[in-house]
């Protein structure tokens, strides 16, 4: 496989070129692909927590296409995203998927979007243990925590009964871009950029 090629635009002066994220990170743009992990999370947080620093009233673009990971990276975004004053527009492009939805659910209402050949999937976290009894005990019992805690997040940002969201989350649940709408994981579809 080779080697991915970040093209470089010119800045808004056309003074000098730089990679394209960081041109678009000039424009309140941050893309989130691939996925969730310490690295990326730490990487995501600094954008943000820059963004903030920069304009804390303006708001924030944030472009999902992951297949989730990592929850305790995808948790500190969250939290991150919950407590800077801007206000984060998540955008689905692709999928969002595990953590990668919780993350497209968690943006300010009204500002959650996918575009329309998007696929959102929701499920239970994903672990294991083993060892001694008493390791593995304590392993489920902050297995079954951190699932709480997850189905309490998308109770919130969804609106659906923890009834709902116990149910659906107990296996992968895949959605269309308009099923994720008529769910509460987004507020609408979008087919072109609003003006």
């Amino acid at each position: 496989m080779s080697p991915r090629v970040i093209p470089y635009v010119p800045d808004q002066r056309g003074e000098r070129h730089l990679d394209i994220y960081t041109r678009l990170l000039t424009d309140r743009v941050i893309f989130f692909t691939g996925q969730v992990d310490d690295d990326a999370a730490d990487l995501l947080i600094a954008q943000l927590f820059y963004l903030e620093s920069v304009d804390p009233q303006k708001d924030v673009h944030l472009y999902i296409n992951s297949p989730g990971g990592s929850v305790t990276a995808g948790l500190a975004i969250y939290d991150t995203m919950q407590y800077i004053s801007c206000d984060v527009w998540t955008i689905c492009i692709g999928q969002a998927a595990s953590m990668g939805a919780v993350l497209l659910a968690a943006g300010a209402a009204g500002k959650r979007v996918a575009l329309p050949s998007a696929r959102v999937m929701i499920h239970q976290p994903l672990g294991g243990a083993q060892g001694q009894a008493t390791d593995m005990e304590i392993a489920t019992r902050e297995m079954l925590r951190v699932k709480a805690r997850l189905n309490e997040i998308l109770v919130r940002h969804t609106g659906q009964p923890m009834e709902v969201i116990q149910k659906d989350t107990e296996r992968d649940f895949f959605l269309t871009a308009e099923d994720a709408a008529t769910y509460g994981l987004i507020d609408r579809v979008i087919v072109r950029r609003e003006r």
